[in-house]
């Protein structure tokens, strides 16, 4: 029997948990009352430890300070943005409690003092997400986002620190900017989600069966159409440039255009098979009189490539589609009895 869950399977059931923190952290005291192992998949967003889940707010102090180790982040303009945020003391329960009363009444300069203490944790959690398509100083912009939306939503009342809370506000900014940003083709949030509990399940699926599964076995799990996951599949795949190197030398000038074939252009050897077809069909309709081969070059688009209709070929002559019909039928037995034929056949 199953005896743990994973951090990505967490946040899939739990996806708004900035409106009820306390109810979730209820439950994980539940989950470890039953021995229930949690494990970390998502860059540890949750702040969960593998052995224990460790909900005490002693304990959730000094996880919290753990994570706002940032002494590892390089880069000149992050360092000096990290020294700033850090001349910021962290603040207590209670004094969180105080300006969050205050900043309910109103007072701007306690809703300022309430976020700068809290931008160390947009920075550290700005770091799980670092190596996708954001540099970290556009992840940390995102975080602090998500962090003003926690300041101006934060209700004291429910008995949960400012930190846990703002946590999921910060997350939530940071990741739907990800999916904003890091595709070519932007796909909506809404898909995003679809995508993540696709790629959730194709997960669990390899593990149980031990292979890739099928279309139709993800599609049964999901409770989705099987075509919907196909779509889902050919949504996900990530855009690639033409112009992308290939190879491990980077002097090479060959790139993965190179290497793709052209369906819309024709390959050597059959432009001169339809080019010897052409000459062939031309040998044989300059022995019709220019009438019947006027007629056939407009009807089948042999000079221009667009096809005319009996309509448009009789206006051109000044005579009745039926005429032009019956023109082109007698031009049409002339060339089947062509001795040139022949060579058609090979075509």
């Amino acid at each position: 029997m199953r005896n743990f869950l994973t951090e990505t399977e967490i946040l899939y059931v739990f996806s708004s948990l900035e409106d009820y923190v306390w109810e979730f952290e209820q439950w994980l005291g539940l989950v470890e009352k039953q021995g229930i192992q949690l494990i970390e998949t998502d860059g540890n967003v949750l702040g969960l430890d593998a052995k224990k889940v460790g909900l005490v707010d002693a304990n959730r102090e000094k996880a919290g300070k753990a994570a706002m180790d940032l002494s590892d982040i390089s880069g000149d303009s992050i360092q000096m943005y990290l020294r700033e945020i850090g001349k910021v003391p962290l603040l207590s329960t209670e004094e969180e409690i105080r300006l969050a009363k205050l900043k309910e009444a109103g007072d701007l300069e306690a809703k300022r003092k309430l976020l700068e203490a809290n931008l160390r944790l947009v920075v550290s959690i700005a770091k799980k997400f670092t190596g996708r398509s954001l540099s970290l100083l556009d992840l940390i912009q995102e975080g602090n986002i998500g962090l003003h939306r926690a300041v101006e939503k934060f209700d004291y009342r429910k008995g949960y620190k400012f930190s846990t809370y703002a946590t999921w506000w910060i997350r939530q900014a940071i990741t739907r900017s990800l999916a904003d940003q890091s595709r070519t083709i932007r796909i909506p949030v809404h898909m995003v989600e679809t995508i993540n509990k696709f790629q959730q399940i194709e997960r669990g699926l390899i593990q149980i069966l031990g292979r890739e599964p099928l279309p139709e076995e993800i599609a049964a799990e999901m409770g989705q159409e099987l075509e919907k996951v196909h779509t889902i599949i050919k949504i996900s795949q990530e855009t690639v440039s033409l112009e992308t190197s290939v190879g491990d030398d980077e002097s090479e000038d060959s790139t993965l255009g190179d290497f793709i074939e052209d369906q819309k252009t024709l390959s050597p050897d059959r432009a001169a098979s339809l080019q010897l077809l052409k000459d062939h069909v031309y040998d044989i309709i300059k022995d019709l009189p220019p009438r019947e081969q006027k007629i056939l070059e407009m009807r089948f688009g042999l000079t221009d490539g667009v096809s005319h209709t009996l309509e448009e070929v009789g206006q051109e002559f000044g005579v009745t589609r039926e005429r032009i019909r019956q023109i082109e039928a007698k031009a049409l037995t002339k060339i089947q009895e062509h001795v040139g034929m022949r060579k058609l056949r090979d075509y």
